[in-house]
């Protein structure tokens, strides 16, 4: 693997280093217009589902722990193996994809842009 993983808040300064930004929110920022958007593409699918998403805020009962919730959001990701191979395929061949996330996200090891970067990492060596 000779590229990298970043991730950030799709609302921090976008810098040169940043390669390919891709929106991993299951749902788009509201307001925003799509001038002032700052990343390249948009993967809604590498967002936690709408129910998983649901759960985290508490709208489907108790809230999961962080455990749980990595567990059913790799579990979800088993079924993107096309998104996460083309990322990774980008990493292979030298480029930085930066994974962006929601702006109310502020702690990266409690995200599933942690879990995603890892995922992506362990695909592009592995191939």
């Amino acid at each position: 693997m000779s590229g990298r993983v970043l991730t950030k808040r799709w609302c921090d300064p976008v810098e040169p280093g940043d390669g390919f930004r891709v929106l991993v929110c299951r749902y788009r920022p509201r307001a925003l217009k799509k001038a002032d958007e700052t990343w390249d593409a948009w993967v809604r699918q590498l967002g936690p589902s709408k129910e998983l998403h649901a759960a985290l805020y508490g709208k489907a009962g108790p809230v999961p722990g962080w455990d749980e919730f990595a567990r059913r959001y790799a579990g979800e990701m088993a079924a993107q193996a096309g998104p996460i191979g083309e990322l990774a395929a980008r990493v292979r061949a030298g480029g930085t994809v930066t994974l962006l996330c929601s702006k109310a996200c502020l702690d990266s090891a409690r995200c599933h842009r942690t879990l995603l970067k890892a995922l992506v990492e362990q695909r592009a060596a592995s191939t």
